[in-house]
C-alpha cells in the first residue's frame, strides 16, 4: 500500500477512535461477508464494523493515547467502532457472538478508557437504560416519603406533649400545698428548743466519756 494511502487509512482510524464512544475488536476467522454484513446492520445508524490492518490500527491507537490496545492487534481483526450507546452495541456484540462462536472479542475502548475482553461482557450485562432510570426514580421516590415521613413526626410528637399537659394541670391543682409544708419541716427550731440542746445533758452524747462507753 502506498504511504499516502496508508497514512489515509491511520487517519480514518484515529478519528473513529477519537469520535465513537466505543470501539471493540474482535477476530472474525470463520465468518461469512454475509455474517458480517448482518452484525454490522445490528449496530445500528452511524456505527461500522470493519476488517483492519494491525500495523495501521496499532499507529492509529498509539497517537490517540490507546497503546494497551498493541497486544490485541494480531490475527484477523475487525473493529466495531459505536456511535451512541455503548451497553446497547456490547449486547449486540455478545449476542450475535453467542448465535456465531466463530466471533471471538478481544477487548477494545469504551469512552476513552481501554477495557479487556471480560469488561466488554459486564457491560453487555448492564440493564438497559430505560430500567436504570426507573429504579432510580423509585429510589427518589422512596426517599421522598421517608423524608416526609420525617417533617410529619414532630408535629405528632407536640400532639401529645400537648394532650400530656392537658391531662397533667388537674393533677397540679393541689399543688401549692405542698411546698408549705416542707418548708415548715425545714423551719429552724424554736428558742425553747434551742434551749434544751444547750444543756449538759444534750450535750454529753459529744463528750469523749460518752463515747467510750459507748464502746463498752
Amino acid at each position: 500500500m502506498p504511504t499516502q494511502a496508508k497514512a489515509a487509512v491511520i487517519d480514518e482510524i484515529t478519528d473513529r477512535f477519537q469520535n465513537s464512544s466505543a470501539a471493540v475488536l474482535t477476530e472474525y476467522r470463520g465468518l461469512t461477508v454475509a455474517q458480517l454484513t448482518q452484525l454490522r446492520r445490528s449496530l445500528g445508524a452511524g456505527s461500522s464494523y470493519a476488517v483492519v490492518k494491525n500495523t495501521l490500527t496499532k499507529r492509529a491507537a498509539d497517537s490517540v493515547g490507546f497503546s494497551d490496545l498493541g497486544p490485541l492487534l494480531n490475527g484477523p481483526t475487525a473493529i466495531a467502532f459505536i456511535e451512541g450507546d455503548p451497553v446497547e452495541a456490547a449486547k449486540v456484540i455478545r449476542d450475535f457472538a453467542k448465535a456465531n462462536p466463530m466471533l471471538v472479542v478481544k477487548g477494545g475502548v469504551v469512552d476513552g478508557r481501554t477495557v479487556d475482553a471480560s469488561e466488554v461482557t459486564r457491560l453487555a450485562d448492564v440493564e438497559p437504560r430505560e430500567v436504570l432510570l426507573a429504579r432510580l426514580a423509585g429510589a427518589m421516590k422512596g426517599n421522598l416519603t421517608k423524608a416526609a415521613g420525617l417533617f410529619q413526626a414532630p408535629l405528632s410528637q407536640m400532639a401529645r406533649l400537648a394532650e400530656a399537659l392537658k391531662e397533667k394541670k388537674p393533677a397540679e391543682a393541689a399543688a401549692p400545698e405542698a411546698p408549705a409544708a416542707e418548708v415548715a419541716a425545714e423551719a429552724p427550731a424554736s428558742d425553747d428548743t434551742a434551749a434544751a440542746d444547750t444543756t449538759p445533758a444534750a450535750q454529753a452524747t459529744d463528750s469523749p466519756a460518752a463515747d467510750a462507753a459507748s464502746d463498752d
